[in-house]
């Protein structure tokens, strides 16, 4: 038994709305004889004209009128459908980001696959290859950045730079620093996020110091004006 048939009030936008998609060549079959429908119905047709002309069973036709008629154009989208609730979310990826940022179990010098699936618990191997793989997260991979957090970084550098660029007039520019080479540094390692979206994982340049011995080095010179 055919519902009794919906009357259809179609507004001017959505009518211009339909009638684009009935004259796109992209437009998929299903939606195409929806949006017909919805058009003859708002002319006046019966619910049967309109199946014979559409090709479809009465009760299609009045499955779409009612959909239109209680939903206006959000009414023609299909309904989404249960299906199996994924595994892993997001929360799962970013245990693992947090886990690169610690350093790997002792007497391993680096994070693995396995190794971070089995630090995680509930997370099988695969996944966390095809997360670092998502993300081009290379293990092996040997990296390093430098950023600073100072709000000023940006002024600061550029008037150093300046002094390399245009120094002062008679005026000269010496840089000293420690001697790296005998520093006890240890190296801050994880996973840098770029602009772009990529991680990056390795060694960045802030450090913890364990000790240091620095090398001094007087530059004697004479200079006449």
């Amino acid at each position: 038994m055919i519902p009794e048939a919906r009357e259809v009030h179609l507004s001017r936008k959505d009518r211009k709305v339909l009638e684009a998609c009935c004259r796109s060549p992209v437009t998929l079959q299903r939606d195409l004889k929806r949006a017909r429908i919805v058009l003859l119905a708002a002319d006046g047709r019966s619910t049967r004209s309109i199946a014979k002309e559409v090709g479809v069973q009465p009760r299609i036709v009045s499955l779409w009128r009612h959909r239109y008629a209680d939903h206006g154009l959000e009414g023609l989208q299909d309904k989404p459908r249960p299906g199996k609730q994924p595994i892993y979310t997001k929360t799962t990826d970013k245990r693992i980001l947090k886990l690169l940022d610690k350093p790997p179990p002792q007497g391993f010098a680096r994070w693995t696959g396995p190794l971070l699936a089995e630090a995680l618990g509930d997370v099988d191997v695969q996944y966390v290859w095809r997360f670092l793989r998502s993300h081009k997260i290379d293990l092996v991979a040997r990296k390093s950045w430098c950023e600073s957090n100072d709000p000023n970084f940006t002024a600061k550098a550029a008037d150093v730079v300046g002094l390399y660029v245009a120094p002062p007039a008679k005026a000269i520019v010496l840089c000293v620093d420690e001697k790296p080479s005998i520093q006890a540094l240890e190296r801050a390692q994880g996973y840098l996020k770029l602009p772009n979206g990529r991680a990056l994982t390795g060694q960045s340049h802030d450090y913890k110091r364990h000790g240091t011995t620095v090398l001094v080095v007087r530059n004697a010179g004479a200079c006449t004006s």
